[in-house]
């Protein structure tokens, strides 16, 4: 069996509204979703992406206000990459300075990224890439020319990178396409969020808390083919959880042997299922064995709005 990619990525942060000035103000996405950790519904789950939520292209988070600091390590996404358009480097170059977001220049495998940190500690990265369609969403100063497309992809910090390398390679079949120096490089078929890095030293076990990854996430097409991704799971000797329902996909999760959080999410049937697309991130959407709590969850969340910082 072989992944499409990445489906999405989910960290933990802190202030709400942080988070959005940083991924939806200074980054450009667009706020997709405003809903509740379904497992904690008195935080929020905050989604944005490009402007359908397609699958390649979306980040999650869990604010949480009062939690711990995280420390980055072994068992996480280390780096998550996002792809821009060519020639659009120079853009992002002068937009994070216009920020004081402080940024590096690396180089890996041919190609150059901007590396900086959000208001919260996760480590993102910038590439220019040809692949993936140009983003239909503007916002501010960002536009589809310069826009993110979705993921470039994501580094793997492993306490076990052997085991973390045969679970990218035999278990979610991405192909080997290269190493160089530390990494070692696979690819999926998809033309977003295929790049997979993973450091083959291992790294100590990081801390969760803000400023971590939670967990990355896989494609698989619907239900059905998650049913036979759960199967092919446990075929290679990993437990495996049952189906959850998360709404706007279907879900199971497993921990592979390096300590990082996999799960596997349906590209179906989308963050369109309860408003229009026109209007997606506008209202707190709720779970329907939530709805009877609605008046108490929401006057528990620190309002969001969605700025324009130019």
């Amino acid at each position: 069996m072989k992944t499409l990619g990445i489906h999405h990525i989910t960290a933990i942060v802190g202030k709400a509204q942080e988070n959005v000035d940083f991924y939806a103000g200074i980054l450009g996405l667009r706020l997709i979703k405003k809903t509740v950790n379904f497992d904690d519904p008195g935080t929020y789950h905050l989604y944005f992406g490009d402007k359908g939520g397609k699958p390649g292209t979306v980040i999650t988070f869990f604010p949480w206000n009062n939690a711990r600091k995280g420390q980055i390590g072994g068992g996480q996404v280390g780096v998550t990459t996002y792809a821009v358009p060519t020639g659009a480097l120079p853009f992002w170059e002068k937009r994070l300075a216009k920020f004081d977001i402080p940024f590096s220049k690396e180089n890996r495998f041919g190609e150059t990224y901007l590396q900086f940190t959000d208001y919260h500690g996760l480590i993102l990265e910038i590439v220019e890439r040809e692949a993936g369609e140009i983003t239909e969403w503007s916002h501010g100063e960002v536009t589809p020319d310069v826009g993110i497309k979705g993921f470039g992809g994501a580094i793997l910090f492993s306490t076990n990178p052997t085991e973390t390398i045969q679970a990218v390679q035999e278990v979610m079949g991405l192909e080997k396409v290269g190493e160089e120096g530390d990494l070692v490089r696979f690819r999926s078929t998809a033309d977003i969020g295929n790049i997979i890095d993973i450091k083959q030293s291992p790294v100590s076990r990081g801390e969760m808390g803000i400023g971590t990854v939670h967990h990355i996430a896989w494609r698989a097409e619907n239900r059905e083919n998650l049913v036979e991704w759960q199967e092919h799971v446990k075929n290679n000797n990993h437990y495996v959880t049952e189906v959850k329902d998360r709404n706007y996909f279907n879900a199971i999760y497993y921990r592979e042997q390096g300590e990082i959080l996999f799960e596997i999410a349906t590209d179906t049937p989308g963050f369109a299922v309860d408003e229009a697309v026109e209007e997606l991130g506008t209202a707190i959407k709720l779970p329907e064995n939530y709805e009877a709590r609605r008046e108490e969850l929401v006057a528990g969340l620190d309002p969001v709005t969605v700025r324009n910082l130019d």
